[in-house]
């Protein structure tokens, strides 16, 4: 951040932009990071502003942790996403390269297991139940919490949303397993939001008639409140709140803009699924980094596409097949024969991680104390399977990223552990939960760690 304050106004990072729509519906738009809220040395002031006026000293703590579990449907081929080599000097693979900027914020894993992934399903489902919860698959869904759930009862209870589940591609197919990843408890699904719209009015208020038409701003009800907080801050802070206002102007804008059925989740017998994703994913992903930098909430779950994955890719030419039918069937599939048939698997997992990438970006751009959003933000990006094809549940591979200076980056890592092991590590030693158990957690894994 250009300036950190150690004499001047103090701004308590719970502050609220407020207003009413002409409707009557509340409006209420968190705060972005602001130098006035940070001591010297990047610590977040305790206090608010009316306590410090009483009197009270201004009590510092440190910035707080986010926790994002992200995921995609299907699993990987293995040889175009881990790298032949161990250590730093790893070469990114084709479906890692959108990575390559980042390269020293992340760890990417592989050798992880899933131990949890036996019993009765269909191979996805089990494997999803594993993953999420590293509890079985009851028929209708896990038999416990899932690992963002188990995070968010540690550190959400100080947040307006005790955690976020976003989506993206629809894809109704399939029982509840197959669609969620989070879930509260035994067969208890934490639907993610899909639709644009929609999250933009949990985060900001209810939308009405004259926002849908773009002839009027949610950000008209609090422009006052806000002219008034500006008054008494310094002319850096001024520029953040208005880059910040402005930003979610271009959200609104963005959402307005989108053809009319996306605003609608299509019905289970639908078959087209050939909406513009990518788009989407773009969005979600900006209204994730806008609930995280407000303070909205602190644990989000990210359902890029779901598990057993039904999606087309017309953005990348592939339309003949869906995602689940070129993972079982890359030497038949017609378009995809032999060879193309895995680079059709390559590019497919190549745009998930372009995704991933787009959402460190934004999470890299918002400055928060002495460093970023990302710096403050632990992220684990998994698939259900490694080898996509037979359904394969030894060697998944995973990627870790962000955390502060807790965190091991740089690196690819064989382990020998399993998945509860990877995510108590985190959860624990870089997040800070303490969480302490996960039901396939045996250990530490020393690797994650600096």
């Amino acid at each position: 951040m250009s300036q950190i304050i150690t004499q001047r106004v103090r701004t308590s990072r719970r502050s609220l932009l407020k207003g009413l729509t002409a409707a009557g519906a509340r409006i209420a738009i968190g705060l972005p990071p602001l130098t006035s809220m940070f001591n010297s040395l990047g610590t977040a002031y305790a206090a608010t502003p009316e306590t410090v006026a009483a009197g009270a000293a201004p009590l510092e703590k440190p910035i707080e942790s986010r926790f994002v579990l992200w995921f995609n449907g299907n699993g990987i081929p293995e040889r175009y996403w881990i790298p032949a080599e161990e250590g730093c000097d790893y070469e990114l693979t084709p479906c890692l390269a959108p990575l390559a900027a980042w390269r020293k914020d992340v760890h990417v894993l592989s050798g992880v297991d899933n131990a949890a992934a036996s019993g009765k399903g269909n191979g996805h489902t089990n494997s999803m139940s594993g993953l999420m919860t590293g509890m079985d698959f009851t028929g209708r869904g896990p038999s416990g919490p899932s690992i963002d759930q188990i995070i968010a009862n540690k550190i959400g209870g100080d947040s307006r949303f005790r955690s976020l589940q976003i989506g993206v591609a629809q894809e109704s197919f399939g029982e509840s397993m197959q669609r969620n990843m989070s879930w509260a408890g035994y067969e208890q699904a934490l639907p993610p939001e899909m639709i644009p719209h929609r999250l933009f009015d949990r985060l900001f208020g209810a939308r009405e008639e004259g926002w849908v038409n773009r002839k009027r701003s949610i950000l008209d009800t609090v422009m006052a409140d806000a002219s008034a907080l500006e008054k008494k801050l310094p002319g850096d802070d001024k520029t953040r709140i208005d880059e910040h206002l402005s930003g979610i102007r271009d959200l609104e804008r963005a959402i307005a803009g989108l053809p009319p059925q996306y605003a609608h989740i299509d019905p289970p017998d639908f078959d087209g699924d050939m909406k513009d994703w990518p788009r989407i994913a773009k969005l979600q992903s900006d209204l994730l980094v806008q609930a995280l930098a407000m303070r909205q909430t602190r644990v989000a779950s990210y359902m890029l596409t779901k598990c057993q994955s039904l999606t087309r890719f017309p953005w990348l030419g592939y339309t003949s097949a869906r995602h689940h039918d070129y993972t079982h069937a890359a030497d038949k599939t017609s378009g995809a024969d032999g060879t193309d048939g895995i680079h059709v698997l390559r590019d497919i997992c190549r745009w998930h991680v372009e995704e991933f990438a787009y959402l460190v970006a934004k999470l890299e751009s918002v400055p928060e104390g002495d460093g970023n959003l990302f710096d403050h933000t632990s992220l684990i990006f998994a698939h259900e399977h490694a080898e996509a094809n037979p359904h394969k549940n030894s060697g998944l591979a995973m990627i870790v990223a962000g955390g502060s200076k807790k965190l091991a980056k740089g690196s690819h890592t064989r382990v020998t552990g399993t998945v509860g092991d990877v995510y108590v590590t985190v959860a624990d030693e870089v997040v800070g939960a303490g969480i302490g158990k996960f039901p396939t957690a045996t250990k530490k894994l020393g690797a994650l760690l600096t």
